[in-house]
């Protein structure tokens, strides 16, 4: 599943730009015999209904050329939502100034939960900032779960 994952990622990010468009992530679900693709697309003015149906219609005519699902699927295409996942540095980097939702690994000043504004990436850790005083540096091999968080203003 992980090559199949690859090559969906390569031919999607192929095409994205194209779109004016991000990869923000890919899901394969459910089994070999009736998969589910998913595939989160983002762009700094926010994704529309049209943009998911525009890149939805190019990635289906892309895939059913390359084929790299041998069986039968269904092809999402999505946006990551207020409350997206985070998945790498570069993620964490666009986000900086906003709100996250952090569960580690290996507890941290004991505890494994954070909520926090994220206030800098550096190296191989990132600053998270808890209510305006304390200040917590989260190692990227610590984290399990990442999200933005909504905020209501």
């Amino acid at each position: 599943m992980a090559e199949v994952k690859r090559k969906i990622y390569e031919l999607a990010d192929s095409i994205a730009a194209e779109y004016g468009v991000q990869i923000a992530d890919i899901e394969l679900k459910g089994s070999l015999r009736n998969a589910i693709v998913r595939i989160f697309i983002d762009k700094d003015q926010g994704v529309t209904l049209e943009d998911c149906g525009k890149f939805s219609r190019a990635m289906s005519t892309i895939l059913d050329v390359e084929d790299p699902i041998r069986t039968s699927y269904t092809l999402e295409v999505a946006s990551p939502g207020l409350d997206r996942a985070l998945n790498g540095p570069e993620d964490f980097e666009k986000n900086i100034g906003k709100l996250v939702r952090i569960v580690t690994k290996e507890s941290i000043n004991n505890q494994k939960f954070f909520v926090g504004r994220l206030t800098d990436v550096t190296g191989d850790n990132l600053e998270l900032s808890i209510d305006k005083k304390a200040v917590i540096y989260i190692p990227f091999d610590q984290i399990a779960k990442a999200r933005l968080e909504i905020e209501l203003k």
